[in-house]
């Protein structure tokens, strides 16, 4: 029997408090979550699978400069720009991710690739480039990522060191039943020495298993890797006997203890979501088959049942 789709997103957490953001800034960062949902949704509507959806709404936040993914990436400490993604499905445990490239659109789609079309599941730098290439994914050229907004804030930060958790995901429960996940992020302002956060890390900072739920993280890369955050959630679902929303507090709280602090979407396969961050804000987002796409990016968390 066919269920009812279910598909969450986030964009990100930092301190997003309204004084930050005017009317006119809300209301094009609201705007371009609701193109995410709906981009996702087309899929969903024309019978298409999770894993197809969630990249589908993660490509439209890689594509929008106001997001830490795709065109918006942040830029490294030598002023270059590298991303990573992640992609997984939860009915068969299948996963592909990409580290640390520079010159691919949407390195969701990358992700998605390593999934569908080879035997591995991390691919990083140029080989990941060039297996993209090969298979006809868009390339981009440095111009295309590095936009005035990105840059301005790359040169007010080499002044003064500043925090942004900037990484975009997705979760989704397709009509069949099954979960999938994805994560894309242009990685933390001024990283060096090829750092890689958690987003492209199976298990960190994305995770989906049936068995349990799908998960994707945003927020301080370390510490989530650290706890292996994703994974230590469907862990505590399927063997711990949590409730969703009890297992991605508990995560999060550890990631407090640690010194840590993010934001983590997650999803089971009876629809249950848990959207929860630590930081005084989210860019986030929700539909459900039949009902009106939703989207916040301040806090609190709010429930959307």
């Amino acid at each position: 029997m066919a269920v009812k789709y279910t598909l969450v997103i986030h964009a990100g957490c930092e301190d997003i408090i309204p004084e930050r953001y005017g009317p006119e800034a809300e209301h094009e960062y609201l705007d371009y979550l609701h193109k995410s949902l709906a981009a996702g949704r087309v899929v969903l509507e024309g019978g298409g699978n999770g894993l197809d959806a969630v990249c589908a709404a993660v490509e439209v936040l890689e594509d929008c400069p106001l997001f830490n993914a795709g065109r918006g990436s942040v830029f490294a400490h030598d002023g270059t720009i590298e991303m990573d993604a992640s992609v997984m499905r939860g009915k068969d445990l299948s996963a592909g991710a990409v580290a640390g490239v520079t010159g691919i659109k949407n390195p969701v789609q990358a992700a998605a690739l390593v999934l569908k079309k080879s035997s591995h599941v991390l691919l990083m730098g140029t080989g990941a480039e060039r297996f993209a290439h090969i298979h006809g994914l868009e390339s981009a050229a440095p111009a295309y990522f590095q936009t005035s907004r990105r840059r301005e804030e790359y040169l007010a930060a080499k002044k003064q060191a500043g925090e942004k958790f900037g990484t975009v995901g997705a979760v989704c429960l397709d009509r069949a039943g099954n979960l999938a996940s994805a994560s894309s992020t242009g990685g933390i302002p001024l990283k060096q020495y090829g750092r890689v956060g958690d987003s492209p890390v199976i298990g960190a900072g994305v995770y989906a298993d049936n068995a349990a739920c799908a998960v994707s993280c945003t927020g301080e890369g370390e510490f989530f890797l650290r706890r292996a955050a994703a994974k230590r959630i469907a862990c505590l679902v399927e063997i711990g006997g949590f409730s969703l929303e009890a297992a991605v507090s508990a995560v999060l709280e550890n990631i407090r203890n640690l010194g840590g602090k993010g934001g983590i979407i997650a999803l089971d396969t009876a629809g249950r979501f848990s959207i929860s961050f630590t930081t005084q804000g989210m860019f986030r987002g929700l539909v459900r088959e039949g009902g009106m796409g939703r989207a916040a990016m301040f806090g609190p968390p709010g429930a959307w049942q």
